[in-house]
């Protein structure tokens, strides 16, 4: 298990990181919003540990910042008893769990494997690169943190696309599993499909760029960078 704690206060962070070490955890430690912000978006962490309160960028807006780039590692915030409102904050932009300060490192190991294993689970049916998203479950397709509609062909031809990042995909192959069609390789109903799934795409983030063509061969989803 990799963790990144966030936190200023060094007694807190001394006994959380002692912990958690202790559970064979490997953790990473920062006390200024802009470093832990800029750390979990540089690295993959398994968990993220936020305080509220912090020198620099504070809790809520780095957890408003990775959601909105798409990084849905999942995050509990360490709050202090009387931050109610700000509890209720962070769960609606996407905060995983709380525990309110002082706690037992017990409770927080507990707190910790029982969002990795309902995280576990949701990732069964939620593909991801990136800022892009894909529910299996709802149907719902999201592009830096905005949901995008999408038909039901566009959306198979993602969801095709996602379960191989990097890999490309010939036209004949989005057309078997998407149309279920094994017949008239010359006809461009992927080429408009991904066209209209581009536009979509592009209306929140002109710049938006995830689906490449490989010229005479099909297309893929970028991979995301590490």
């Amino acid at each position: 298990m990799k963790v990144l704690l966030v936190e200023d206060e060094r007694r807190i962070a001394a006994f959380v990181c002692a912990g958690l070490r202790e559970q064979g955890w490997n953790v990473e430690h920062c006390e200024d919003g802009n470093e832990g912000f800029e750390r979990a978006r540089e690295a993959p962490f398994d968990v993220i540990l936020l305080d509220i309160m912090l020198p620099g960028r504070d809790g809520l807006s780095i957890l408003r910042g990775l959601r909105e780039a798409g990084n849905a590692t999942p995050i509990i915030l360490l709050t202090a008893r009387n931050e109610l409102r700000d509890r209720i904050e962070g769960l609606n932009h996407g905060a995983d769990d709380y525990l309110a300060k002082p706690f037992y490192v017990e409770e927080l190991v507990a707190r910790i494997h029982a969002v990795a294993r309902r995280v576990s689970g949701e990732r069964q049916s939620v593909l991801s690169q990136g800022p892009l998203r894909l529910d299996r479950i709802t149907r719902a397709v999201y592009w830096n943190g905005a949901e995008i509609t999408m038909t039901r062909r566009e959306f198979n031809l993602l969801e095709f696309l996602l379960r191989s990042p990097g890999r490309v995909a010939t036209r004949t192959q989005i057309l078997e599993h998407v149309w279920d069609y094994d017949f008239d390789p010359t006809t461009n109903l992927v080429d408009v499909c991904i066209q209209r799934i581009r536009r979509k795409l592009e209306a929140v983030d002109p710049a938006a760029a995830p689906i490449e063509s490989i010229r005479g061969v099909g297309y893929r989803i970028a991979k995301a960078e590490a």
